[in-house]
Parts: C-alpha cells; structure tokens; sequence
C-alpha cells in the first residue's frame, strides 16, 4: 500500500511508485516539430537520441531505428488529427526497479503529442525581455549537452521569470559565462559575427541550433564563430536571439536597459523555412 495525497491505495494503482524517470531523472528525450505529416531534422533528433541513451548507459533495443521511431511519432499524431502541425516528445526512461543502482539498463519509452498553431516558422511580434538567472548554474559537462528528465534549472529558472515579469532568462555556467535560455541555446550578433557559445561551455547540443549554424555560414559578409560569452558581452551586442526546434528563431527585445534589433534573426528564420519547404 501507498499513501497518494493522503489516500491509501494499492501500489500498483499507481505507476509512478517504481518509475525511474519520477523517482531519479533516470530518462531522456526529444521534443520534435512535425509539419504536414513529417518530423523536421528527423536524422539529427535521432542520433541525438541514440547518443544521449549510450551517454547514461541505456541499452539501446534493436528495434529503435530511425524508421521505427518516425512511424511511432506519426501514427501517434495521425490518430490524434494532428499530423499537419504538431509537438511530440520521445521520453525513454529505464525500466523499473533498483535505488540508485538499477536492475537492468532496458528501457520504455512514452510518446506524447499536442497541435501546434503554426505550420511555418514566424517571429513573435512584441516586447521579448530577459534577465539572467544566477540562483543556480549549468556545469561544463557531457550531461549538460543533452536532454535529461532533470531540468529543475530550467524550471526554478521558469518560476524566476514569470515572478519578474521576463518572457526568459539566460543560464549561466559554473564559470559565470552564459550558455543558453531557458528554453533554447543562444546566439548574439556583433557586427558582422555571429556569435554561440561552445557546446563545451555545457549548452545543449541543440538540433536548430546545427540548423541555424549551417545557414548562417551561407548568408554574404556574416562571420560564424563558436566563443564564450560573458554577461558584459550582451551589453555590446546588436542583436541576441534564442532558438529551438519548436519556436524556431526567438528575438530578444531587451536585456536590463540595452535594446537589440533583429535583422540578422529575420533573414535566417526566411532561410529556414525556406531550407524546410525544400526539402
């Protein structure tokens, strides 16, 4: 027996009793875009799966192949009525049993999927103001690079930049640089540069921002460098934007007094969905 909010049930009316993505973050996942039927950048998410999984010593079953988990995902969407735009997440998780040692390195895995408003990328219009988070730090670390079930950085952050009235908040690492936002990495324009930081700074291994590197390294005059950014680095920059798979480019507005434009942010989010109805 259990005690569930103060109702004692039989254990096994509940399955999060044994699971051990609740019990210890044991699980790591994909949020995926799928647009008229098809997973955007589906190759990239995939290996980046299957690395993640060997990273945390999760036995990858013969079964997940590309093709396998694409026709999971799209069958889930199509009988959810969904398939013409669309978010899933791939959750895999280790299988129950063990405290901090586990039983066994097998693995389940859930699949989920909600509608998605648009079809193409676009930029929010509005004010888009950020602050950086310090309560805690991202350490520089292989961890840190992928998706786990432990994102309580994320989410204190979250709480921390609706209670201030920010729309994100950049993390910082255990050097006091900054890594990403909340929700997707981050890029910074100086000029001609465009600027990222270093997946070795301990920012996610993120699928859009391949995109977006690759992209970037095609428009005329604009410099692609991989480099630390520090706080006062945001202060000279002259545009600051985030991005994932699901929002696609995100222009900052504002960071404490300084405004940022969005030029370069533009013109790479028409290339995008222009690289994406392409293909």
């Amino acid at each position: 027996m259990i005690n569930f909010n103060g109702n004692i049930v039989e254990q096994n009316d509940n399955i999060l009793t044994q699971n051990r993505a609740f019990l210890y973050g044991d699980g790591v996942f994909e949020t995926l875009k799928i647009v008229n039927n098809k997973i955007l950048f589906l190759e990239d998410h995939y290996f980046r799966l299957m690395a993640s999984m060997r990273v945390v010593r999760m036995e990858i079953p013969m079964n997940f192949t590309m093709e396998f988990l694409e026709e999971q995902v799209l069958s889930l969407v199509q009988q959810n009525g969904i398939s013409a735009s669309a978010r899933a997440r791939i959750t895999v998780f280790r299988n129950d049993g063990g405290l901090y040692l586990p039983k066994t390195n097998e693995v389940s895995y859930l699949i989920h999927a909600t509608p998605l408003e648009n079809v193409v990328y676009a930029l929010k219009s509005g004010e888009y103001e950020v602050d950086l988070y310090k309560d805690f730090y991202v350490t520089k670390q292989l961890l840190s690079s992928i998706k786990t079930t432990n994102k309580m950085i994320n989410v204190t952050g979250s709480v921390f930049a609706h209670e201030n009235g920010l729309a994100n908040c950049l993390l910082i690492n255990d050097t006091k640089n900054v890594v990403e936002g909340l929700q997707g990495n981050l890029f910074m324009v100086v000029g001609k540069k465009l600027i990222t930081p270093p997946i070795s700074e301990g920012c996610l291994n993120g699928v859009m921002r391949k995109q977006i590197l690759a992209l970037a390294k095609k428009v005329e005059g604009i410099e692609v460098h991989e480099e630390i950014i520090s706080p006062f680095d945001l202060q000279k920059a002259d545009e600051l934007f985030l991005t994932n798979v699901i929002m696609g480019i995100q222009p900052i507005t504002k960071y404490r007094k300084k405004e940022f434009t969005s030029n370069l942010a533009h013109l790479l989010l028409q290339k995008l969905n222009e690289s994406i109805s392409e293909n």
